[in-house]
């Protein structure tokens, strides 16, 4: 069997550090990364071109293929087209609900104060790609930026001999504005700093391998990133009325991910354990990417665990802090009003999470790695910038005046304080 079903009473230091301490795994890279970097900052086009042929084995002539993905539309076929279409519109529908509103309200006499959102000029969105078809990704990547209305949405994709016309149709439905074959630390580089032919952006976005997760952690600070994500993970909380067999699919479905993949099935019932333990190992052999969902299910941050309680399985889930969480139990809505922490989460048995990870509209662009306990997926707040605005009357400065000239005087900034009573005695003589 794949997977053996352990009780979470039994689980030693050792295994909670893995289920819990999760990394993306870049420290290995991270010194490659930072040369390559360095050399794209430094030496542009040349340096991409060179590590592109080095890593990607490709020789790439342009390096700019926006065109490219507008006739990858006429290249695919209707159904595929008619997909891509629909989830990119499901997509934007449920960001175009997360648009803020500009606001001014009056607060007690004389206090007028509000807050506005303005979207970022250029973002670059990494899209996954070369010879593999992740149209997703350039969706999920894409449309919110275009949606926050974004000036100049620029993509970066890996190459290949021959391009998934698939992605590239993807991109361009989705509203980018340049696109850029180019992939790995290189492509993160490009976007960070500018070369020649890559237009410089002020935020990098997007799903990578550990490669690419190094080079945003490596240029953050000189553009900002949305987060460092890794492998990806779900959790999938069950109690006694779950179908094994539909809690194993999650499992397997997020393990052929990659081998790295993180995938937790938590219940407490002894039943429900011992027949998803027995459904993963009989879906595992009937996938084509068995062998690497066998290695994900086998990751010290797998498993099939049993809680002795509810509360102990949404208590190990919230210190888990999943990517994907899916909650397949009688009471649902109760078990999520417990759990703060997690990236996107699916309620009930008929919303897999494939659903989300291709067309429900949610994005599937999410933290891992427990980074769910301070930040969010993907969005329309990723691309924007929040600006308070004020206006004070005479009556309102009037009322604030010994307040802030008490606390200025008190910090030892009487230029501060200045301002205020030279704005006072003025209103005073006039």
């Amino acid at each position: 069997m794949t997977v053996e079903m352990r009780e979470i009473a039994d689980l030693g230091p050792g295994d909670r550090v893995a289920f819990f301490e999760r990394d993306a795994g870049i420290e290995a890279v991270s010194g490659d990364v930072r040369e390559i970097v360095d050399s794209v900052r430094e030496e542009g086009d040349v340096a991409v071109r060179e590590f592109t042929s080095e890593f990607d084995g490709v020789e790439v002539g342009n390096l700019e293929i926006t065109d490219d993905c507008e006739r990858a539309v006429e290249a695919v076929d209707d159904e595929l087209l008619e997909a891509i279409e629909t989830a990119a519109a499901n997509v934007r529908e449920f960001h175009e609900a997360q648009l803020p509103e500009d606001w001014r309200e009056e607060f007690g006499d004389g206090r007028e104060l509000g807050r506005r959102f303005r979207p970022l000029e250029r973002v670059g969105v990494y899209v996954p790609g070369g010879s593999a078809a992740y149209p997703s990704s350039a969706i999920m990547g894409v449309v919110p930026a275009v949606v926050t209305g974004v000036d100049h949405v620029v993509v970066v994709t890996p190459p290949a001999e021959e391009l998934n016309p698939a992605t590239l149709a993807a991109i361009h439905v989705a509203g980018a504005d340049e696109v850029f074959s180019v992939g790995g630390a290189q492509a993160v580089a490009g976007l960070a700093y500018g070369t020649e032919t890559i237009t410089s952006v002020q935020k990098v976005v997007g799903p990578g391998n550990k490669w690419v997760t190094a080079a945003k952690a490596e240029v953050r600070g000189d553009v900002e990133i949305d987060f460092l994500a890794g492998p990806s993970e779900v959790v999938v909380v069950a109690d006694g009325t779950a179908d094994p067999e539909l809690v194993a699919s999650e499992l397997v479905a997020q393990a052929e991910h990659d081998p790295n993949a993180s995938v937790v099935a938590v219940t407490d019932d002894e039943t429900v354990a011992e027949g998803v333990a027995r459904a993963v190992d009989e879906q595992a052999s009937a996938r084509e990417r068995e062998d690497v969902i066998r290695d994900a299910l086998s990751n010290d941050a797998s498993g099939v665990l049993l809680a002795r309680s509810m509360s102990e399985a949404i208590l190990f889930t919230e210190s888990y802090a999943p990517e994907h969480l899916s909650i397949v139990a009688d009471d649902d809505e109760s078990i999520l009003e417990r759990i703060d922490s997690a990236g996107s989460v699916f309620l009930g048995p008929e919303t897999p999470v494939a659903a989300g990870d291709y067309a429900s509209g949610t994005n599937h662009v999410l933290p891992t790695n427990g980074s769910a306990r301070i930040t969010g997926g993907l969005s329309v707040e990723t691309f924007l910038r929040s600006t308070t605005v004020q206006r004070l009357s005479a009556e309102g400065l009037a009322d604030l005046g010994e307040t802030v000239t008490t606390l200025a005087d008190a910090e030892g900034l009487e230029a501060h304080a200045e301002s205020v009573r030279l704005r006072l005695d003025r209103e005073r003589d006039a």
